[in-house]
């Protein structure tokens, strides 16, 4: 096996463990019970403390301090993560769980864009086929965010994903480990919150979730998520986006009860349909390319 093919598939294993743990952040926020600015302030608080005390941790244990940001890049990519932090709060509290995370997978269309214009590296036809029909899913979950009142979150959900795919692609172009800039980004959500809470008072009825989700679940998820584009393309990071967008709304409908209005739906389907057989075509690819390359070396 080809090391293209196995750094590709080291990829796929960790930004797919990334995805799948991040699918329990909105529930977690949810049933924290807090408002904007406090959950966000306790949710990044703990994330820093938590990626402080593994990379304090892996450094004893390896005998060498990792590093941490690597360069001005990294502040970029830190700075683009935090941003992207405080815009996916604000939605989590401004437009329902299914539209969200719905218009988060907008992301794999971004990157595919950003990586068009800024690492020459261009969508094939069947990625255009497919962000065409996710513009089409888009669209009508936005429509009917403009006549529930959602329309506010919905933008700023779809603002977020701009900013992370911003993230993706940079983080791709430098080729370095964003992981630990990636929680190095929530001091500026905590900053951001804390005054906020100094101006509106502190409010989260059950803190043990918040906790648990920063010190935890987001920590690991940005971990994976952001050290995928040194073995994967910035579209295929985006596309393990897709399994928060396919879980978390099947945890809220079985922890809330909250099911997804008929055009909501309607539009996660088209969105979901488009990611999967383009997720399906990449890999393909990807395979279909390795084993050219393991006959050109090996022709006998």
């Amino acid at each position: 096996m080809s090391q293209l093919h196995l750094d590709h598939r080291k990829g796929l294993l960790i930004t797919g463990l990334g995805g799948l743990i991040l699918s329990a952040d909105i529930p977690l926020l949810r049933l924290g019970e807090g408002e904007t600015w406090s959950t966000l302030l306790l949710r990044s608080g703990t994330t820093f403390i938590s990626a402080f005390v593994i990379w304090a941790v892996w450094s004893l244990a390896t005998g060498r301090a990792r590093t941490i940001v690597p360069g001005r890049v990294g502040f970029l990519v830190a700075g683009l993560y935090g941003l992207a932090s405080i815009c996916f709060m604000i939605a989590v509290y401004n437009t329902k769980t299914a539209n969200l995370v719905f218009i988060l997978a907008f992301n794999t269309v971004f990157s595919a864009l950003l990586s068009w214009v800024f690492l020459k590296e261009r969508p094939k036809t069947v990625t255009f086929i497919a962000m065409f029909f996710m513009l089409i899913g888009v669209g009508i979950i936005v429509r009917e965010g403009l006549s529930s009142g959602h329309v506010f979150g919905d933008l700023v959900a779809l603002l977020s994903t701009f900013i992370l795919s911003t993230a993706i692609t940079v983080s791709r172009s430098s080729g370095k480990d964003m992981g630990f800039a990636a929680i190095i980004g929530t001091i500026l959500p905590m900053a951001v919150a804390a005054f906020m809470v100094s101006q509106n008072g502190y409010t989260v009825a059950v803190p043990g979730w918040i906790i648990f989700n920063g010190a935890v679940v987001t920590t690991l998820a940005f971990l994976c998520l952001a050290a995928g584009p040194r073995f994967l393309s910035g579209p295929e990071v985006a596309m393990f986006y897709l399994l928060e967008t396919v879980l978390t709304p099947i945890w809220v409908w079985l922890v809330f009860a909250e099911k997804p209005s008929d055009p909501t739906l309607v539009g996660g389907i088209i969105i979901i349909a488009s990611l999967v057989g383009h997720s399906l075509w990449q890999m393909y690819h990807v395979r279909k390319r390795s084993r050219m390359a393991g006959l050109v070396r090996h022709p006998i």
